[in-house]
């Protein structure tokens, strides 16, 4: 079922994302974020079913702990589900602060325009690469059960920050195959 029908030509890898805002919590501050406020740096959108389920904290808990790892590559993590800013702060009372942003997707959206919203209403666990100037480079949209690995993420990230064609498994610091 495409949930979406006018969001596929948007999402395309190479061209442009569709710009929003939306309503976010960051260490006790609720403001308004717009994705083009990131202009200038690689952001990782990362979409994520709802705060108080078993498989999300995980993956949360484990971008928080390698947030600097995705700052030192110029890379701003912002995490995206339907629930509250209210149920974001509730979960960082119980779990702990995060290192970026929340956002609320409460009327679903942005969960749709990236083809992400599963059809019982929360966003499926998808995962957006988009470069300084807001085209995507990268993306995987998986169903609800199994967490991403955000070491793969980063890895992905810093192949596409090289410019060059990176062979299979290629790491920072390993040779690439040149330019692209």
């Amino acid at each position: 079922m495409n949930v979406c029908e006018n969001c596929q030509a948007s999402l395309q890898i190479g061209k442009m994302v569709p710009d929003f805002t939306l309503e976010s919590y960051t260490q006790g501050i609720f403001k308004k974020i717009s994705l083009s406020d990131y202009r200038g740096k690689w952001v990782l959108l990362f979409f994520y079913p709802l705060d108080f389920t078993f498989v999300c904290p995980t993956e949360i808990l484990e971008l928080s702990s390698d947030s600097k790892g995705f700052e030192d590559i110029n890379t701003q993590i912002l995490t995206v589900s339907v629930d509250s800013v209210y149920s974001h702060q509730a979960w960082c009372k119980e779990i702990g602060d995060l290192n970026f942003p929340m956002l609320s997707d409460l009327n679903k959206e942005v969960s749709r325009q990236y083809d992400c919203l599963h059809p019982e209403g929360m966003s499926l666990r998808g995962a957006f690469v988009i470069d300084p100037d807001g085209v995507l480079q990268a993306k995987t949209v998986h169903n609800l059960s199994v967490g991403r690995n955000t070491g793969e993420l980063k890895r992905v990230i810093h192949a596409f920050q090289t410019g060059e064609l990176c062979p299979v498994n290629w790491e920072k610091g390993k040779k690439t195959l040149g330019k692209s």
